[in-house]
């Protein structure tokens, strides 16, 4: 992502190279993997010596929170347009899954296997946690498919199932989760379901554990959001 707001000479070079590193960073990442990134390799390709590009990112950990605060924020402002048009449910699903297809390692960088010795900064879970509020805010609106989520039925208790030691758990937990949202305890757990058994799906997919199965991988999501809506999903984002 490119960076903006830069207004003098300088600060355009900056930006610029800042911009450069960036992209080599996600060539690297896609040729070896996040654990392998390497500034003193970056600045080689780029004619520079590794304590000039050190001028402009610190170091490892900066770089990578940059990667995934552009990242998480391109899927935040996806999710927010999405949610405006009014598609709901499965306009998210199809929003994720088209985001997910389009940079597989910018996907994986966000929700694959975590990058040993980094640790993000509050500012990048709170990004995280705007993008669950897109589908929480989704969720609280949305008709409830199934009876035994409707928050009106007396019904729906978390002592009512084999399931209710965890209800009960996200109940209690929810609120911290899902960084305060007011959505309905239902509305949380329906959120959970969608966002494990999607991305489930799409982790499966991207990383090529569908291939010789004889299925359209889209044909299995749609299933899945099929069952996670109660509607017949069509395939379409819209």
């Amino acid at each position: 992502m490119a960076e903006t707001g830069a207004t003098t000479p300088r600060e355009r070079y900056r930006a610029q190279v800042r911009a450069e590193v960036k992209q080599r960073a996600w060539e690297q990442i896609a040729t070896a993997g996040a654990s392998a990134l390497s500034l003193n390799a970056i600045a080689k390709q780029m004619g520079l010596s590794g304590p000039a590009l050190y001028r402009y990112f610190a170091g490892r950990d900066e770089l990578i929170t940059e990667l995934i605060r552009d990242a998480y924020r391109s899927l935040a402002d996806a999710f927010r347009a999405s949610a405006a048009t009014g598609t709901g449910l499965a306009g998210l699903a199809h929003t994720l899954r088209a985001w997910a297809l389009d940079d597989p390692q910018r996907y994986f960088l966000v929700y694959g296997t975590p990058v040993p010795g980094y640790h993000a900064p509050d500012d990048v879970t709170a990004l995280a946690a705007e993008i669950m509020a897109s589908l929480l805010d989704v969720l609280a609106d949305a008709p409830y498919a199934d009876p035994a989520d409707d928050p009106s039925d007396p019904s729906d208790r978390p002592s009512d199932g084999p399931s209710a030691p965890f209800a009960a758990r996200l109940e209690g937990l929810g609120r911290e989760w899902a960084d305060g949202h007011p959505a309905p305890a239902a509305a949380l757990r329906r959120a959970l379901a969608f966002w494990t058994r999607l991305h489930g799906v799409l982790s499966l997919e991207l990383a090529g554990h569908f291939t010789g199965m004889g299925f359209d991988p889209a044909h299995l999501f749609a299933a899945e959001l099929t069952t996670l809506t109660g509607r017949e999903d069509d395939g379409r984002s819209g």
